[in-house]
């Protein structure tokens, strides 16, 4: 499923801005507009669906995340005006929260010997997708952008079927549903020291995604950047094999190492323009890094909400760290962006440095539940999980 819905969103996604702004004559801020709120909004749907997922299962909420996803690519197969393309945003926007909540949500109820493995490769696959996706795209562009989009729209079809031969878990619905929804978050909101994490490690998804953005604008040719988004993507699933081995997964510093390992390639990107003859291997050293971080951030901040959430609230908790981390970005994002146009990018650069220094040294894995002992965390990881609390 992983595999499906991955090489389909970053198939489409990488041509996207070019085909609206080349085909559809669409101008660059309404582009930019469109694609940001369609974000805003995902991140902000993080909050409700999470506990939306806890109550409905996993296997109706893929099914729907992805129908809606399968609807979004087609109508951005056929988007040839501002209403269209609007529909397709938010289409995309309510999938993608229900989606990830959702995939968590399988992921924590692997038992939990085989859950640091199972993440792994969920991690792995994503980011195989995120370097084939691309060039395959471009592949499919020669039949126009309509038919990449409806391959892709494809692939969300099938990942939908294959959510649908998951086993039924959801829960008899019951006339108090709202309520017990809007109960799941104040059970979260409650945890002092859940909440207190949440915050700390909200910086996670500005550190990973603001790559994307501050790498192409560092004095870097496209080719240079593709470079940088290959050897990251190549780091973050290399070190999932070390990660997966002797419950390494469940250790509070992976977590704190993927935070400061995110804030120091930025550091290296700042030194970009003064790299001379350097420049590959800064740049290279600057996306190993970058890729470490979040591949160990993705991975610790899993295991901590698996660790720590009230019992039956995983999908809860994972929208609440969500929620504020995508808070966190999208509000961090438009400041970089301020500063880059104000010509203070090294500014920028070592702030986002700081913020990962910064979190890894306050962060604190919140304490463990009593209920992870008791199904089973009598393992390794989450034996560990619990005693450096």
């Amino acid at each position: 499923m992983q595999l499906a819905t991955a090489l389909g969103y970053y198939a489409v996604m990488a041509h996207l801005v070019a085909h609206l702004r080349d085909d559809v004559g669409l101008l660059a801020g309404t582009i930019s507009l469109v694609l940001g709120l369609r974000v805003a909004v995902q991140y902000a749907l993080f909050l409700p669906f999470g506990p939306l997922v806890d109550r409905i299962g996993p296997r109706r909420a893929g099914m729907l995340a992805c129908g809606l996803r399968t609807v979004a690519f087609g109508l951005l197969g056929v988007a040839d005006d501002l209403g269209t393309l609007l529909s397709a945003a938010m289409a995309l926007a309510v999938g993608g929260a229900l989606l990830h909540p959702c995939a968590q949500s399988l992921l924590a109820r692997l038992p939990p010997a085989s859950r640091s493995g199972g993440f792994g490769i969920y991690v792995v696959t994503g980011q195989i997708a995120a370097v084939a996706g691309p060039p395959a795209g471009l592949a499919l562009l020669a039949g126009g952008f309509g038919s990449l989009a409806t391959v892709a729209a494809g692939a969300w079809a099938v990942a939908a079927l294959l959510f649908g031969l998951l086993p039924r878990t959801v829960r008899p619905a019951g006339p108090d549903d709202a309520r017990k929804l809007l109960r799941g978050v104040a059970d979260v909101v409650r945890d002092r020291a859940f909440l207190r994490f949440a915050a700390v490690t909200a910086p996670s998804t500005l550190l990973a995604t603001q790559a994307e953005t501050v790498v192409p604008l560092s004095a870097v040719s496209s080719g240079q950047a593709t470079l940088f988004f290959c050897a990251g993507a190549a780091a973050a699933a290399g070190v999932q094999p070390f990660l997966s081995r002797r419950g390494r997964a469940g250790h509070p510093w992976v977590l704190r190492a993927g935070l400061l390992c995110a804030g120091l390639g930025y550091l290296l990107v700042a030194a970009l323009p003064f790299a001379a003859g350097w420049l590959v291997a800064v740049l290279v050293a600057a996306a190993v890094l970058n890729g470490l971080g979040t591949g160990l951030m993705q991975t610790g901040s899993f295991h901590a909400i698996v660790a720590c959430a009230p019992p039956n609230r995983i999908g809860a908790s994972i929208g609440v760290v969500n929620f504020m981390s995508g808070t966190a970005a999208f509000a961090g994002g438009l400041l970089i962006g301020q500063l880059f146009d104000a010509g203070a990018a090294t500014v920028a650069l070592v702030g986002l440095a700081a913020l990962g220094a910064g979190s890894a040294a306050v962060g604190q894995t919140p304490r463990a539940r009593p209920h992870v002992r008791a199904s089973g965390a009598g393992t390794d990881s989450a034996e560990r999980a619990a005693d450096h609390c």
